[in-house]
């Protein structure tokens, strides 16, 4: 049974979400504060978080850039309101998987619940697979690892598929369309802007100058690729 964590403070909105997740046969733990929020979020062996943006006490935004901190890696799609467009942006900057947009439809969120944890699942069970070498870059899909120079690079769940997948076309361009196909499913909206963001959050993990960018290229109109020229 998967085990999920919704931090909302609009009660309406946690419990609606609470009988929903249980219905489809989640195990559903929620808290209706930032503090609160994080405490279960570092205690309990979560498989996703739902985290709203505005929470009273400690915001999404901090509750996010702290467990990436710590390194814990668990999914996280965030909740956010039409005019929060920024912070959306600078969720997926300090770690969010995804986002949703309130007010939100049930079906959007289960779909992009599923992704994620279809994701995670193929990435859990996956024991082998050969580890990806371009200049002072390793990616190991079986130990879940990537490193620059040899020094371990924290990605999420989203950027360390991005990035296999960049690796494994590199020198050929893969077109938005494919990224996100790949990426996210036929059964999820996603706009081509999440995936500008999760690239540019990329590149400030890996490039030397995120502004200059060195392996990752942006083809105009096109789509991204990785560029093995110094491997």
């Amino acid at each position: 049974m998967k085990k999920i964590l919704i931090i909302e403070d609009a009660r309406n909105i946690r419990m609606a979400l609470e009988d929903d997740f249980r219905f489809e046969g989640y195990q559903v733990d929620s808290a209706a504060t930032g503090p609160e929020g994080l405490e279960k979020a570092l205690d309990l062996n979560l498989d996703i978080i739902i985290l709203d943006l505005m929470l009273p006490e400690l915001n999404g935004l901090d509750i996010c850039k702290e467990l990436r901190r710590r390194d814990i890696g668990t999914p996280i799609i965030m909740l956010t309101a039409k005019s929060q467009e920024f912070d959306k942006v600078l969720g997926l900057e300090l770690g969010a998987d995804d986002y949703v947009t309130k007010p939100f439809s049930p079906f959007e969120l289960h779909a992009r619940v599923k992704a994620l944890l279809r994701r995670s699942e193929i990435r859990d069970q996956q024991t082998a697979g050969a580890t990806i070498r371009f200049g002072p870059f390793e990616l190991d899909p079986s130990k879940y690892t990537f490193a620059k120079n040899s020094e371990p690079v924290q990605l999420t769940t989203i950027e360390f598929a991005l990035m296999k997948l960049l690796m494994q076309h590199a020198g050929h361009v893969i077109k938005r369309d494919d990224i996100l196909r790949s990426i996210w499913g036929d059964e999820v909206y996603v706009t081509p802007r999440t995936v500008d963001t999760h690239i540019a959050n990329l590149r400030k993990k890996i490039e030397d100058d995120p502004v200059q960018s060195h392996w990752i290229t942006g083809i105009r109109g096109a789509g991204y690729k990785f560029d093995p020229h110094e491997s």
